[in-house]
Order: C-alpha cells, then structure tokens, then sequence
C-alpha cells in the first residue's frame, strides 16, 4: 500500500473501470525552503455527495480502496440513479478511513487552495456540472477550488461524470474557470470517473 507524504499534496489516479490505485506527491509550492517533514498519510475514500434542492434522496458516487495496491480490488459505487428535472448540490472528499478515526483530507485542499482546481467532465446526453457559488469554493484569489459542484438535470439521460483534481493550474487560462479543463495545464492528481445515469 503507497502513502504521500503529509507535508505535500497527493497525487491519485483512479479510474472507475480499472481496478488499480497510485498515490504519489507532488511539489509543495510554499516559499520555505526548509526540508519536508517525512510524516506519510494515506487517502484510500474519494467521495462525492449530490444532494436535491428541495428534498428528495441523494446520490454518492465512491471509490474506496481500503488496502491500496493489496489483493482485493477497490470498491467504486454509485448509490442510485439521479432524478429527472431536479438541482442537485455536490461537494467531494478525501479520507484516510485505515486511521482511527478516519482522517479528512480534504482541508488540505482547501488550505492550499490556490494551487488546486477540480473539474467535472461529463459524456453521453449528461448535462454539464457547475460550480457551487459558496465563497468556500474559490480561493483567495476569487479563482474556483471547486470542492463543490452543481448538476441540474432534466430529462432521462446517461453517461461518466469524471471529476479531475489538477495542481497548479493556470486558473487564468481560458475558459478554466469556468470549469473548462483544456486550457488548464498543471498536473493531474486526482481522476475518478463514474457511470451515472437520470431516471
């Protein structure tokens, strides 16, 4: 099982129809050159909650991998199909569920926020996502971090959402934030994709 080391961001790739996991760090940008401390932590739960605007059930979409590139598979779940004409209110977390008790990461993300921005890419008849408008999604730049998101579906249609975490975008690039990936530039560390469908 891979660790990252806690001083750093992670870096992990997931994909919803391979079964492999891989966590490695990427640079930290602060300007103090003092050495990284060795602490390593371990994210094995990306999740992401989409909540109904005015009642109704939510959706999770997981992936788990609770024994990282051991024997068993990682366990990638969509709870239920989402509905038709109904807004739904997203946010997505990373979690240590091997410590005790589970460890978030996602303050991390947060903390460091100008140097990550998350992206929702959607294929098939899927509409697409958007970001939330909470000043907890944007740095201090006024860029998006985009921990939480926006599906506003309508009629039946299905499709892979594939959320993207990339560090150190140029957010300024065009279209970028507004959510458009291809100017982005950075690294990718974290890509998970999802069967979703609207019923």
């Amino acid at each position: 099982m891979k660790t990252i080391q806690k001083s750093k961001q992670f870096k992990f790739y997931a994909l919803a129809l391979v079964a492999a996991l891989t966590f490695s760090s990427c640079s930290n940008d602060d300007d103090n050159p003092a050495p990284p401390v060795n602490e390593e932590e371990l994210i094995t739960t990306v999740t992401a909650i989409y909540t109904p605007v005015g009642g109704g059930t939510a959706v999770t979409l997981q992936y788990k991998d609770l024994d990282g590139e051991g024997a068993n598979p990682p366990v990638i779940t969509v709870s239920s199909d989402f509905e038709k004409n109904k807004t739904y209110n997203g946010t997505v977390t990373f979690k240590n569920e091997l410590a005790n008790p589970a460890e978030d990461i996602t303050p991390e993300i947060l903390e460091e926020g100008v140097d990550h921005q998350l992206f929702y890419q959607t294929t098939g008849t899927l509409n697409p996502f958007t970001y939330g408008t909470a000043s907890s999604n944007f740095d201090k730049n006024g860029k998006p971090i985009g921990l939480q998101s926006v599906f506003a579906t309508t009629g039946a249609a299905s499709g892979k959402l594939t959320i993207t975490l990339r560090h150190t975008p140029n957010k300024s690039g065009a279209n970028v934030s507004a959510g458009d990936i291809t100017n982005a530039a950075g690294s990718t560390d974290a890509e998970v994709s999802f069967s979703i469908s609207v019923q």
